[in-house]
């Protein structure tokens, strides 16, 4: 089932002109899937609901800047990247309990208390930096260019490469292990 991120242009023109309403439905329209994509690249619901509140404090703010060109979905994600990509940069994130690579022992597929270390890709991905992770989302599941994180991040094309090189390297040892343990 695809869930349809169009809105009417009615409802934009009703929006940039200030009507409260409509700016409520472009919220309601457009919440669930900023939550997801801000939860994905920052792992931790706290932090994906800031970023939640200050992208759409952003589109009320900017919605009368709005060309119309292309979807208005494309705009809002580009907002929401944007501020989590700050929050990555400023250091904002909420403390976490971190998964060590302590917690295995020497490879062993043992875990704290000797229950077995099961590791998914879900878990690989939330063992990496939350930059690393950003720039695997951003690039493998959104489909940027590293010139657009690059951009993004106010960084360098070769800095996304190699994040997400050592990324992926990250990852396919974490999984090797998994499988290795089993």
């Amino acid at each position: 089932m695809t869930i349809s991120l169009a809105v009417p242009d009615i409802l934009v023109a009703r929006a940039k002109s200030g009507d409260l309403e409509a700016l409520e439905a472009l919220y309601r329209a457009f919440e669930t899937p900023v939550y997801n994509l801000a939860l994905r690249m920052l792992r931790r619901s706290e932090d994906a609901e800031d970023v939640l509140q200050e992208t759409f404090l952003e589109v009320v703010r900017s919605i009368r800047q709005y060309r119309g060109e292309g979807h208005l979905w494309g705009w809002v994600r580009q907002i929401t990247v944007s501020k989590t990509l700050m929050r990555i940069r400023r250091g904002q994130l909420r403390d976490t309990e971190e998964l060590h690579e302590e917690y295995t022992q020497g490879g062993s597929g043992l875990g704290v208390g000797g229950v077995p270390a099961r590791i998914d890709l879900e878990r690989a991905f939330e063992r990496l930096t939350p930059t690393s992770r950003a720039v695997v989302w951003l690039h493998d599941v959104e489909g940027y260019t590293h010139e657009e994180i690059a951009e993004r991040m106010e960084r360098t094309v070769s800095f996304s490469k190699s994040q997400l090189a050592r990324a992926h390297a990250r990852l396919r040892r974490l999984l090797a292990e998994e499988g290795a343990a089993q």
